[in-house]
This record gives C-alpha cells, structure tokens and sequence, in this order.
C-alpha cells in the first residue's frame, strides 16, 4: 500500500467557527494506482489534496493519521513536511500556469528549488531536459520567463517540476479546469506517462470533471460534504454506483449523441449542508431520494460493501 489515509479531521478557522472541511476520510491507495476524486465545490476534495502535502494557516488539523510507504506523514507541522515535499509527496497546484516565479528565468527557479532538497542543479539537468522533451517542450525554455510561455507550457513545465525528483505520491489539483478540450487530454495523458515511466508511485487527481477522470482514474473516490460517499474502481462506479450521490452526479453528466431538445440535463435537487453545523446522520438525506428513517439518526459507516467498493450508504446493499 502506497499512501493510507485513517480518519483524517481538517477544519477551516473562521469567525463564525470550524468549517469541517474534512471530518473522517479514510481510504487507501496502492503502489501504481491513480485515483481519481471527484464531487461538487466545496466538498473537501483539494482540502483533502493540500492536506496531504501542506497546511494552510487556516486549515487545522484535528485528527487522524497519513502514511506513506510505511512512514507516518507530519502533517500538522510545517517545518518537519519540508523533509518529504516534492521529494516524497508533490502536487500541481490548482491554477498551476500561476505558480512560477515570474521575476525568474526557468532554470535558475528549477535550480533553486532542486537546491533546496539537496540536489545539485548540474546533476539534474540533463534528466529535466529529457522530461521536457517528453512533453513537447523545447530545451531552451529553461532560458526564458513564464511569461513568454503559454498558458499550456506553463502547465507542463509546473507537471515536469511537481515530478523532477521521482515522488511517490503525485496530487493534481484541478489541473485542466483552464485548458481547452485537446490541451485537458493531452495533460491527462501526461498523467499517466509519467505513473507508467515511474516518475510517480500513485497518484490522486482532484476535479469537477468525472469524464477527464474516466479516461485515467484506476479508482474513482466520490466526496459529499467533507466525506467519502464512495470508492471502488472507475468501470464500477461508472458503471454500477451504490450511493444514491454517486448515481445522481453521474445521470447529470451529458451523454454524446443525444440531444438538447430531445433530453433536458437534470441537476440534483437541493443544496449541500453547512459545515459549520453539519447535521446528524448522513449529510446527504435531506436531497436523497430513497432517505430513511434511519439515515436522520445514524450517520452510515464508510464500510466495503463488495470487493474494492466502499460506500457510505444504509441503503447501498
């Protein structure tokens, strides 16, 4: 097992109180796997992304436990994360074209950052110019700003950085939400080379777009509400979903050949909960539509209902 993650609490500070942006996640990912994690805004999925590499200063963490490769991770501490990031654990992060440094020229920032991990940029350059080539970028980008890079460049020059140094787990962060069709298939698969050249062990993928996950996910993990309501291999959730949230945010998905006119896209019904005051049993009752009784009282366990697929459902069975 690559990356094992046991009832993981991380709350937002606000003055209105703690957002339970994460409130008890547990799953697993193995050696190889790429997960994909999928659910509406403000669900948890990139709190649950950034958690396992860094901790903003409003998050907090609150409980459980993150293990890579059998060594705990420190998460709740800056200072003792800095030891396994980008080494051990990297990440995209969202809106990746903006995160180079635009006072630098590429190389002296790839430099600096390879530096700081103990790694000599002369020792690391000719791999960086073989990882640029692989994404259809030229050698001499390392000479020039971002700015005269596109918006696509960009992107693959932040994927080539995030997995410079072999980590063994990758987090992608919404990492095509501002890229046209051709360049979001074209990164995705990216994605995937890099998992089957070994640059990365196994990977968890964050986005609104269950269809860009379909083509690269192994797995597919659905959140609601800061928690899991599903996980099992991408065919299966596709294919035979047990959550009643999983079923409804997949039948809202538009299907090729049909049109407009002739079948009107449905959403789902409601709203989320607050999660300031999330409410008893499970957060996902009060838009369900085979709710019982027993969902007000009792929140339902992220239990395996079959082999490799977990549900958070009284009903899944």
């Amino acid at each position: 097992m690559s990356l094992q993650v046991t009832d993981l609490r991380v709350y937002y500070r606000t003055l209105a109180g703690d957002v339970k942006a994460l409130d008890g996640v547990t799953f697993g990912i193995a050696d190889g796997e790429i997960m994909g994690l999928a659910g509406e805004s403000g669900c948890g999925k990139s709190t649950l992304g950034n958690s396992l590499i860094r901790m903003e200063g409003r998050m907090r963490h609150v409980g459980g436990t993150v293990t890579l490769d059998g060594v705990p991770l420190p998460i709740d501490d800056q200072a003792d994360m800095n030891h396994f990031r980008f080494a051990e654990v990297s990440i995209i992060p969202q809106y990746a074209m903006s995160a180079l440094n635009p006072t630098r020229k590429i190389g002296k920032m790839v430099g600096e950052l390879v530096a700081t991990r103990g790694v000599r940029y002369h020792d690391i350059r000719e791999e960086l110019e073989r990882r640029l080539e692989l994404v259809g970028l030229a050698r001499d980008v390392l000479d020039r700003y971002p700015i005269e890079l596109s918006g696509g460049m960009k992107q693959r020059m932040v994927m080539v950085l995030s997995t410079l140094l072999d980590p063994s787990l990758l987090i992608a962060d919404e990492i095509t939400s501002a890229l046209d069709v051709s360049s979001q298939r074209a990164v995705a698969q990216t994605l995937v080379e890099f998992r089957d050249r070994g640059f990365v062990k196994s990977m968890i993928v964050v986005t609104h777009d269950v269809s860009i996950l379909y083509q690269i996910s192994n797995t597919l993990a659905i959140m609601y509400a800061g928690k899991l309501a599903e996980k099992a291999p991408t065919d299966v959730i596709m294919s035979r979903p047990k959550h009643p949230y999983t079923r409804l945010l997949i039948s809202s998905l538009p299907e090729i050949g049909v049109r407009f006119e002739e079948q009107r896209l449905t959403g789902i019904p409601g709203t989320p909960p607050s999660l300031l005051n999330p409410p008893t049993g499970c957060r996902f009752r009060e838009r369900c539509p085979i709710a019982i009784a027993r969902c007000t009282d009792e929140e339902p366990p992220f239990v395996e209902v079959e082999p490799n697929h977990s549900v958070a459902c009284w009903m899944a069975s």
